[in-house]
């Protein structure tokens, strides 16, 4: 998959750009401030319709505007499609592929598979559980057409279910009957949900394990251990057993809806006993593992995003990840960076062809 051109306008704090793509390398140099992971986050929005810096849509729409909007052509194997993404300040957003709107946003994940490294990506060690089960469904969206449809599923009657265990708490009042017709739809999409999960885990972990040796050259073994109430029973027993809990609490207290994904490095948890350096070398390993597993698993190269990347990261490491570009074949790279003689350097590394917009 190449991007070939993109256009942007009214798009955060870009009114009008045009961009002519190399197929292979494209770096965006200047200064901070200017606009460089707006761009990248573009090409995040035409992969899966929503940014990557968690904004809403209409926060990306430029000051005292009415509307962005996206326009990108792209080459497949197959064919040269037109992507456009609009987003109306009084309106729903629509995306379009060759000038036909999507009816679904599940029908465009997976089309334009991307991989984004970025400084924000520590805080899949820091944060909660949240945003490291929102990055594992990410990851397995890019690979089954049919994943979203079923999380999406599976949230709507996780919301109707705790919605009337808040009513019954309100109106002292429980029916039992009332409440189990839920089970049987969360049981479904919740066990198929979990499946998935869990095998695309167990794919990822050797990647992982194998990206993390070449980039630190380290002795320790990191993995990524899959934690879930399934593991240790069946989902309709667990809403059986949860039901007391779940009526004093008024929500759902188990489910997929509270995975998470353990970092760990010789079976501790890598936030606590992990260097910057190795936590650094961990994360760009668990993205790397990412970009190879959705390349295995779907036949497309994803486009590959590095956002501030060699300001992050020491010259050894910058100089492992650039052999592993190298040697992977990663496709299609764009880079931000605040130095352009930085970026030539790195650049005349890497044995493709490349072009460097000063923005």
């Amino acid at each position: 998959m190449i991007i070939k051109k993109l256009s942007l306008y009214n798009f955060k704090n870009h009114a009008e750009k045009k961009f002519e793509f190399s197929p292979q390398i494209n770096c965006f140099v200047g200064n901070n401030g200017v606009g460089k992971t707006n761009i990248l986050d573009a090409l995040h929005y035409l992969s899966v319709g929503k940014s990557f810096l968690g904004n809403t849509d209409l926060n990306n729409i430029k000051k005292e505007e009415d509307f962005f909007t996206i326009d990108a052509e792209v080459q497949n194997e197959e064919s040269e499609d037109t992507l456009k993404i609009s987003q109306p300040k009084e309106a729903k957003k629509i995306i379009k592929k060759n000038d036909k709107s999507y009816d679904r946003m599940s029908d465009h994940i997976g089309y334009l598979p991307s991989v984004m490294i970025s400084p924000y990506d520590s805080n899949l060690i820091s944060d909660s559980g949240e945003s490291r089960r929102k990055f594992l469904d990410s990851m397995i969206c890019q690979t089954d057409s049919g994943y979203l449809f079923d999380l999406i599923q599976y949230q709507k009657i996780i919301q109707q279910r705790n919605a009337l265990l808040k009513y019954f708490a309100k109106n002292r009042v429980f029916e039992k009957d009332s409440l189990e017709i839920y089970d049987d739809p969360i049981t479904t999409f919740g066990t198929k949900i979990y499946q998935k999960r869990q095998e695309f885990v167990s794919q990822l972990n050797p990647i992982i394990q194998n990206f993390y040796q070449i980039i630190s050259g380290g002795k320790e073994t990191v993995s990524v251990i899959y934690e879930s109430h399934l593991i240790e029973n069946p989902f309709e027993i667990l809403l059986k057993e949860s039901l007391e809990r779940d009526r004093m609490l008024t929500y759902t207290s188990k489910g997929i809806h509270k995975d998470d994904l353990l970092f760990e490095m010789d079976t501790v948890l890598i936030k606590k006993v992990g260097s910057q350096g190795q936590q650094k070398s961990f994360l760009i390993s668990l993205k790397l593992a990412q970009m190879s597993l959705v390349k295995e698993l779907t036949g497309k190269t994803p486009i590959l995003l590095l956002d501030d990347i060699f300001d992050k990261l020491d010259d050894h490491r910058v100089a492992q990840l650039i052999e592993l570009v190298n040697q992977e074949n990663f496709g299609q790279i764009f880079i931000t960076d605040t130095h352009r003689e930085r970026t030539e350097s790195v650049v005349k590394k890497i044995n493709e062809e490349s072009i460097i917009f000063e923005i």
